[in-house]
């Protein structure tokens, strides 16, 4: 072989190696913004005598991108030159106008102007996209006004990636290989190429962070699944950003940590390196345990037992991602068919009554082993962390319905929304429970009893607002009252005062009241103001209810649909109510050694 041919094969070879390496750039450049457009694209090298001297490649609306193979240029300039002519077919260049050549010079400056501010490859032009407009058929319509003056309009030229100010957009419509599938929807590619660079921008910024790193059996990051909750699930993005992985396997094993954990006061979670997960278990998990900090399980658990309600959690939780696949639930998780539905309360009320086999379950964390961390922390501080999750919350959940990203149930949405709003105070629920036995009485207007004469008619009777003695009979109700000594005497008269006001807004004249402690000494009916006043603690030690509660459902002149009100420190035997309807008013923290059957009214 002579060396002319040798160098012109070298040539030719170093020619073809940059455009495959521009192409190649095309496709990971830029977080992978031009990936599915690429993908659905032709680009090959072809010469048929089109390109003036300095073409690089034009496009035609099939979405073939032809490429001057005669061309020789840097890896960088064929990468700008293949994005600027998918970037025609993704921005949907590809409409008919009376003046192409204006249109297809609108398109360049705009695209030019959009690849430059992303300082993306090297333009293979001299000089810079002129700013000012920012829409193609504004500058479009200017270009048109502007025809006559060729020195203003010649600032917009020269930005074709065929040369010499030829069009790069061929609207004729060639042959492609869709092999019987529709023409690609290039503004749909556009848009998810987009959606994808985010993603891959936010992952990147974080992996240049100091977080720490863990991979499973798959290379996956535990950060990169968090990643995934930011940029594609609202509901936890929020909260999934303000927590911190923490894999560290001496924190992990100190803190006794098979799989994973959750401390909602530190925002951190815990994985431990051992722990095998593909990426969907991983997400489910990290969705798990965001949940218990975001839902504030912490601090709704209150008087219950710390497992117990960490269990009833786990399988709420559970339930909801399998719902809605949240990634995959990894084998061995709590999870039961027949929670389907029930809050987190209803759960734990249904497995204490089989404790002993619910307590070999094992969370995240192992058996025996609660995956929410509990800690003592301030209280200006759990104000501030109760407002952050409860604003994440449902901001996440207006963004997740506006945007209709899927299934979300219903019990879910009723924990997040019962967040947003204060809890109802004991007192006020303790009203509303009066109201359903007690009616507004209608007063009756009796001569029996004159009312006040006016001054300026004291000569004439008129008749005083009075109750009948008919509508008084049977309203009552009774009181059991434990006087152990072991209640504050502070909430033992905050419940009392509180009593005696709802009875006589009510129009209760007065109620049966039993004390009791190790026996039942009954008081008899006293009216409801003097409740507070002459109650005693008489007793010291455990109190036995039973009695006093046969005492009034056996007493003749106690009416049967009148309801009863036991107020207990919790210290007390299991009674039986006998179907009757009743309530039980007990301290905050308190717990009943049985599951009551009628309301619960906690004292604050």
């Amino acid at each position: 072989m002579s060396k002319a041919k040798k160098k012109q094969q070298i040539q030719r070879d170093i020619a073809s190696d940059n455009f495959i390496s521009g192409n190649n750039y095309v496709a990971s450049g830029s977080n992978g913004l031009f990936h599915y457009l690429q993908e659905e694209a032709i680009i090959s090298r072809f010469d048929d005598g089109k390109y003036p001297y300095n073409g690089l490649a034009y496009v035609l609306k099939n979405g073939v991108i032809r490429c001057n193979p005669k061309v020789r240029a840097e890896p960088a300039e064929w990468a700008r030159a293949i994005a600027h002519c998918l970037l025609h077919l993704g921005m949907g260049h590809f409409m008919p106008h009376a003046r192409p050549m204006e249109w297809n010079m609108a398109c360049d400056c705009i695209i030019e102007r959009f690849l430059t501010e992303l300082g993306f490859g090297k333009p293979w032009y001299y000089g810079t996209p002129p700013p000012g407009i920012s829409d193609e058929e504004r500058l479009y319509q200017w270009l048109c006004e502007t025809n006559h003056n060729a020195t203003v309009k010649s600032e917009y030229m020269g930005f074709s990636t065929a040369g010499s100010n030829a069009p790069d957009m061929i609207f004729t419509e060639g042959c492609h290989p869709y092999h019987g599938r529709n023409p690609p929807d290039w503004a749909k590619l556009f848009s998810r190429g987009l959606s994808y660079a985010v993603a891959n921008a936010v992952k990147n910024a974080s992996c240049a962070s100091t977080q720490s790193r863990f991979f499973t059996r798959d290379g996956l990051r535990a950060d990169a699944a968090r990643e995934w909750f930011i940029s594609r699930y609202p509901l936890l993005g929020a909260i999934a950003a303000n927590f911190k992985i923490i894999d560290n396997p001496l924190i992990c094993q100190r803190l006794q940590i098979s799989t994973a954990a959750v401390s909602p006061s530190l925002s951190e979670i815990y994985i431990t390196k051992t722990t095998y997960l593909n990426q969907s278990e991983l997400r489910f998990v990290l969705a798990h345990e965001i949940l218990h900090a975001a839902l504030r399980h912490d601090a709704r658990q209150e008087w219950r037992d710390a497992y117990l309600w960490n269990v009833a959690c786990d399988f709420v939780i559970n339930g909801w991602l399998t719902e809605m696949g949240v990634g995959e639930r990894p084998d061995g998780l709590l999870y039961d068919e027949q929670f389907k539905g029930l809050s987190v309360e209803a759960v734990y009320d249904h497995i204490i009554t089989d404790m002993r086999t619910y307590r070999k379950l094992a969370t995240l964390r192992g058996v025996g082993l609660g995956d929410i961390l509990q800690g003592d922390y301030s209280k200006n501080a759990d104000i501030d962390l109760d407002s952050f999750y409860r604003r994440a919350l449902a901001q996440g959940l207006e963004y997740h319905q506006e945007q209709g990203r899927g299934y979300l149930p219903a019990g879910l949405i009723e924990d997040i929304r019962a967040l947003s709003y204060p809890p109802i105070p004991w007192d006020v629920e303790l009203a509303r429970w009066f109201d359903e036995f007690f009616t507004p009485l209608e007063k009756m207007r009796s001569y029996a009893r004159p009312s006040r004469r006016q001054s300026s008619t004291p000569d004439i009777p008129r008749p005083n607002p009075v109750f009948s003695k008919q509508a008084l009979d049977g309203r009552t109700f009774g009181v059991v009252l434990d006087t152990s000594g072991s209640m504050e005497r502070g909430l033992l008269a905050t419940a009392l005062g509180a009593i005696a006001s709802y009875s006589a807004a009510r129009d209760v004249p007065a109620a049966r009241v039993v004390f009791c402690d190790a026996e039942a000494y009954d008081a008899g009916y006293m009216k409801t103001e003097d409740i507070a006043s002459t109650v005693k603690v008489k007793g010291r030690g455990g109190t036995v209810l039973q009695p006093g509660i046969d005492l009034l459902c056996n007493a003749g002149d106690f009416p049967e649909a009148a309801p009863i009100l036991v107020i207990t420190d919790g210290g007390c035997d299991k009674v039986a109510l006998y179907g009757r309807e009743h309530a039980f008013l007990i301290p905050r923290g308190a717990k009943l050694p049985f599951t009551p059957k009628g309301k619960l009214f906690r004292l604050s």
